[in-house]
C-alpha cells in the first residue's frame, strides 16, 4: 500500500460533475483541498487487495452472527434500541425481506490485518464516488492497472434479484442535501437499469393516511416499496414512527429493520465478547465496563460523520469532535496508525480509512476516504485507487 502524488486530469472538475458529483470542491471551513482529490492516489499490491476483500466477507459473517446473538439474548437495550422496534427487527431477521448494501470501515496500512473501525449498514454514502467516479479515474489515469470495484454491476444484479420480491414503483427518499441526493441518485439509476420502475421522494414529503392505514406520496398513491437513506434509530422516533413498525411486514423498506442491529456502534463491543482478540477486531467494551486501556477512542452508539469523537491517550482526552449526538457510548481500542505522506504540505501527514463496500453480502469494492486527523468526517476527502 503507497499513497502517490500525482497529476490531476485536465477539467477533471467538469468530467466528475458529469457524472454527478456536482459537489467536487465545497468552500468552507476546514476545506484545504477538493472532496474529490485526484492529486494523489493510493497503489496496492493485488495480495493486499485479497486480505482486504477476505476480511470484508469474514466480518460480514462475524455481524450477522452477532446480530444472531443480540436477538437471541436479547440485548436490544444495551444498543438502546427501543422496545417498540423488537417485533418488527425479529420478523425481518426471521422473514430476510431485500438487503441491498453496507460498507464497512476499516484502518489499514499495509503491513497488519485490517481493523474494523465501524459498519455503515443502514445509510452508508459516497457511493457513487466508489462505484462510478473513480472507476472513470482509473480508465483514464491507469488504463493496464485494476481497481477493487464491481459494485456497479453488483447492484445492477441484487436490484434485478429481489425484483419480484418489491411492489412497484421502487421509492428513494432521502433528506434534502446534496450528499444524500447524489447516493439516492445513483442508486435510484442502478435499480433502474435492472428494469424497476421508480419514484423519488423528500422524507419530509411522505406522508400517512390514518383511514387507508398507508404512507403516501404527494400524490396521495399508497407507498409499498421504499429505499430510504434514513436512519432507522432516527425514523422510529419520528411522529410516524411507530405506524413504520405497525405497518412494517406490509411494506418493502431497504435497508430493512433488523440493520439497527448493525449499524449501531453497540455492535463493536458485542463482537469483542464473541471473538475476543480476532485480528480483525479492536478491543470493544459498552461504556462504564471495566477495561485496562489507556488508548480507545469514545463514540455514541448512534454517532455518524465523526461526530462527537473522543479520542484518549494514556488516560487524557487528546482530541474531540463535536456534534449532536448523546446517550450511551462506547469504547474502542486506537487502531494501529495509517498515516502517509502529505504531498501538498511538507511534513503533515493524511490519514486514510477504507470503505469496504458488501452488497448482496459480499464485499465486491472499496472506497478510501482520508483526513489530515485521526477522526474521519463530513469534510474528508475522496481520493482513488488501483492495484497492479
Amino acid at each position: 500500500m503507497e499513497r502517490m502524488a500525482i497529476s490531476p486530469r485536465d477539467g477533471w472538475q467538469q468530467k466528475v460533475a458529469e457524472q454527478g458529483l456536482v459537489f467536487h470542491t465545497p468552500e468552507g471551513e476546514g476545506m484545504d483541498r477538493p472532496y474529490w482529490d485526484e492529486s494523489a492516489c493510493y497503489r496496492f499490491t493485488a495480495a493486499e487487495i485479497d486480505v482486504l476483500e477476505t476480511a470484508g466477507n469474514r466480518l460480514q459473517e462475524m455481524c450477522l452472527e452477532a446480530a444472531q446473538h443480540v436477538i437471541d439474548k436479547k440485548r436490544y437495550a444495551e444498543l438502546a434500541i427501543p422496545a417498540a422496534a423488537v417485533p418488527a427487527i425479529e420478523w425481518a431477521w426471521e422473514n430476510e425481506p431485500p438487503a441491498i448494501y453496507g460498507r464497512f470501515d476499516v484502518a489499514y496500512n499495509g503491513e497488519g490485518p485490517p481493523k474494523l473501525l465501524e459498519y455503515n449498514a443502514d445509510t452508508p454514502t459516497s457511493l457513487l464516488e466508489a462505484a462510478v467516479i473513480q472507476w472513470t479515474w482509473l480508465e483514464e489515469q491507469q488504463p493496464n492497472d485494476d481497481q477493487f470495484n464491481s459494485l456497479h454491476e453488483k447492484l445492477i444484479a441484487k436490484w434485478q434479484d429481489v425484483a419480484s420480491y418489491l411492489k412497484k414503483p421502487v421509492y428513494f427518499a432521502g433528506l434534502d442535501n446534496a450528499e444524500d441526493q447524489l447516493t439516492l441518485a445513483y442508486m435510484r439509476d442502478t435499480a433502474e437499469q435492472a428494469g424497476l420502475p421508480t419514484a423519488p421522494i423528500l422524507m419530509g414529503d411522505i406522508g400517512w393516511d390514518e383511514g387507508r392505514r398507508a404512507f403516501v406520496d404527494l400524490e396521495d398513491r399508497q407507498m409499498l416499496s421504499v429505499f430510504k437513506l434514513y436512519p432507522w434509530e432516527m425514523m422510529v422516533a419520528e411522529e410516524f414512527g411507530q405506524a413504520a413498525l405497525d405497518t412494517y411486514t406490509e411494506m418493502r423498506w431497504m435497508e430493512p429493520v433488523w440493520k439497527m442491529l448493525l449499524s449501531n456502534k453497540g455492535l463493536l463491543p458485542v463482537l469483542w465478547e464473541l471473538f475476543p482478540g480476532d485480528e480483525l477486531l479492536l478491543e470493544a467494551h459498552f461504556s462504564g465496563q471495566p477495561h485496562a486501556m489507556w488508548d480507545f477512542v469514545r463514540k455514541p452508539l448512534h454517532s455518524r460523520e465523526g461526530a462527537n469523537i473522543e479520542i484518549v491517550r494514556t488516560g487524557i482526552t487528546m482530541e474531540s469532535t463535536g456534534g449532536p449526538y448523546t446517550g450511551p457510548q462506547i469504547v474502542q481500542a486506537l487502531a494501529p496508525e495509517a498515516s502517509f505522506a502529505d504531498n501538498r504540505k511538507p511534513g503533515a501527514r493524511r490519514h486514510p480509512v477504507l470503505g469496504l463496500w458488501m452488497v448482496d453480502q459480499e464485499c465486491c469494492g472499496m472506497g478510501i476516504r482520508e483526513s489530515a486527523g485521526l477522526v474521519t468526517g463530513n469534510l474528508s476527502s475522496f481520493v482513488p485507487h488501483y492495484f497492479g
